[in-house]
C-alpha cells in the first residue's frame, strides 16, 4: 500500500530536501530512517523540492509500506520521529491511493516568505527571516501589493528561474506557471518580539529560485529600487537579467500542498 506523509522540518541543517551523497539532506534522513524501521529500502516521493536553508510546515511524501491499520501507520509515525526529530517532524500519515504520486497529484502548492525590516538584526531570527536593514512602511507595503498582482495568472516566469538543463529529448522544460494568490501582510508580536513582514504566493507549481526571485524583486519595488510596474517587463523579457537578486533561503517555508481539482 501507498502512504502518504506531511512533514515539516528546519531547513537550516540540511543541505535542501533531495537525497545528496555526502552531505545532510531531510530526504535522506527520511529514507536511511525509514528503511530502518520498515527493514526493505524506501524510495521517497516529494511534493516539491526545497533548496538548502529552505524550511517547510506542509511537505508531502510519498512511499510504499506494506498492509497497516490506521493505528499501525500512527505507530509507524511515532517511531519515525523518535529517530528524526527535531529538526524534522513526520506531523500526519495516511493511506494513499495506489495512483497517488506527492509530486505529481498536487495540484497546488503555498510558500510563505519572512521578512525582518529594521536596523538591526534578530540573532534569534538569524535562520528564520531575510533581514532588511530598513523599515518598509505603508507606503513600500502598498507598492509591493501593486507590483504582485500582476503575477497573477498563467505566465512564463522563465526570468524569475534558475536556468534549466535541456531534457533527454533536448527540449527545455517549460517556465510556464499558473500563480493563483498573492498576499502581504503584518506579523505583529512575532517570534522574540520581532515585528515581520510576510509574503505568500500559492501556484500551480514553481520553478527553482522562483519564490526567492519574486521575493527579491517586490522587495526592490519597495525600497523605490525598481518601479511598481516592473512585473510585466520583466515576465516578458524572459530573461533572469531583469529580476532582481533572489532574496535569501532562511526566510522561505513551504507551507502547503493542494491535492484535489485545480483552482
Amino acid at each position: 500500500m501507498k502512504a502518504r506523509a506531511t512533514v515539516a522540518y528546519d531547513g537550516a541543517p540540511f543541505h535542501g530536501f533531495a537525497a545528496n551523497a555526502g552531505v545532510p539532506t531531510v530526504a535522506g534522513l527520511l529514507v536511511d530512517v525509514l528503511s530502518h524501521v520498515l527493514r526493505s529500502e524506501v524510495t521517497l516521493t516529494c511534493a516539491g523540492r526545497t533548496d538548502r536553508g529552505v524550511h517547510a510546515v506542509g511537505q508531502v511524501v510519498g512511499f510504499e509500506v506494506s498492509e497497516r491499520s490506521d493505528a499501525e501507520l500512527e505507530t509507524l509515525r511515532d517511531i519515525v520521529n523518535r529517530r528524526i526529530g527535531p529538526s524534522v517532524v513526520m506531523t500526519a500519515i495516511e493511506r494513499a491511493d495506489d495512483d497517488f504520486d506527492a509530486r505529481f497529484s498536487a495540484t497546488g502548492r503555498t510558500y510563505r516568505y519572512r521578512i525582518l525590516d529594521r536596523l538591526e538584526p534578530d540573532p534569534l531570527l538569524v535562520t528564520r527571516v531575510w533581514h532588511v536593514p530598513q523599515v518598509l512602511d505603508d507606503e513600500a507595503v502598498a507598492a509591493m501589493e501593486a507590483a504582485s498582482a500582476d503575477l497573477v495568472g498563467l505566465h512564463d516566469f522563465t526570468s524569475f528561474c534558475l536556468q534549466q538543463a535541456p531534457r533527454p529529448d533536448g527540449a527545455m522544460p517549460t517556465m510556464m506557471r499558473r500563480v493563483t494568490d498573492v498576499s502581504w501582510r503584518r506579523l505583529p508580536d512575532g517570534p522574540s518580539g520581532a515585528d515581520l513582514l510576510e509574503f505568500e504566493v500559492s501556484a500551480s507549481a514553481f520553478c527553482q529560485r522562483m519564490v526567492r526571485t519574486i521575493v527579491g524583486t517586490l522587495v526592490a519595488v519597495g525600497r523605490g529600487e525598481m518601479p511598481v510596474d516592473v512585473i510585466p517587463t520583466v515576465l516578458a523579457a524572459e530573461d533572469r537579467r531583469t529580476a532582481a537578486d533572489s532574496a535569501p533561503a532562511q526566510g522561505l517555508v513551504f507551507w502547503s500542498v493542494a491535492y484535489g481539482p485545480p483552482r
